[in-house]
């Protein structure tokens, strides 16, 4: 009996693991060279110039790679779910020399995994509405609260701290330093521990990731690779 409970509570755990991870389509199950999986697409700044976001074979499994040279560029989708335990891996060729953490001129990332979130509108006060409707007529889709994992050069592993460019993203430094570059780099993060920790609050809504990199205000030159984006579920 006790075997029977264990084979059927697996059997709907790997069903909700392939269902969730469904969400998120992955780089692997796409062609190096072709159009990026469905529900992803490449995202660029106006007045910025545009990095080279495209599928490429490494160790044989396709995967995101991005290419700036004083430029912005990043693979994005969107989706909307529960605050999940996410899991990716990463890859860098170097890290930037002239970036500078928590300064406004000089925050670039090697690489940089930007989780967007939705805090219902009567969640936020009267000041945080009126920022944010102005912010998305300025620039579009603004999520009202973010994450930004990074690839430092060398602040400390687990520094936390809130983005010059936006009131309510939250940076939090993953890798840090050139020792681990050109080798790949397994993350996992449980999100509504980590919006908690950041926002002091339950997570809303998880509506989107953006995965790239940018040199636009260092001008220096970096590439990082992205594999498989992966919900997993609790």
């Amino acid at each position: 009996m006790i075997a029977r409970v264990l084979i059927a509570f697996a059997t709907l755990a790997f069903a909700a693991l392939a269902a969730a991870q469904a969400t998120i389509a992955p780089f692997s199950g796409a062609t190096a060279g072709g159009p990026l999986p469905e529900g992803w697409r490449e995202q660029h700044l106006p007045n910025k110039r545009a990095a080279e976001v495209s599928l490429v074979e490494d160790d044989g499994k396709v995967v995101i790679r991005v290419r700036s040279d004083a430029a912005f560029g990043t693979a994005a989708t969107t989706f909307d779910m529960e605050a999940p335990i996410l899991s990716w891996r990463w890859k860098v060729d170097r890290v930037l020399d002239g970036a500078k953490l928590g300064t406004k001129d000089s925050d670039d990332f090697a690489a940089r995994v930007y989780v967007s979130f939705e805090i219902p509108p009567e969640d936020l006060t009267t000041t945080e509405r009126t920022k944010l409707k102005i912010a998305r007529m300025v620039y579009g889709d603004v999520p009202s609260a973010a994450i930004c994992y990074v690839w430092d050069n060398n602040a400390p592993k687990g520094t936390s701290i809130w983005s010059k460019h936006g009131e309510r993203v939250r940076i939090i430094v993953l890798q840090s330093g050139s020792a681990e570059a050109g080798h790949w780099m397994e993350e996992r993060r449980d999100m509504a521990a980590d919006f908690r920790a950041a926002f002091g609050r339950e997570p809303p809504r998880m509506t989107g990731i953006a995965a790239g990199n940018d040199t636009d205000q260092t001008k220096e030159s970096v590439t990082a690779w992205f594999g498989d984006f992966r919900i997993e579920p609790r």
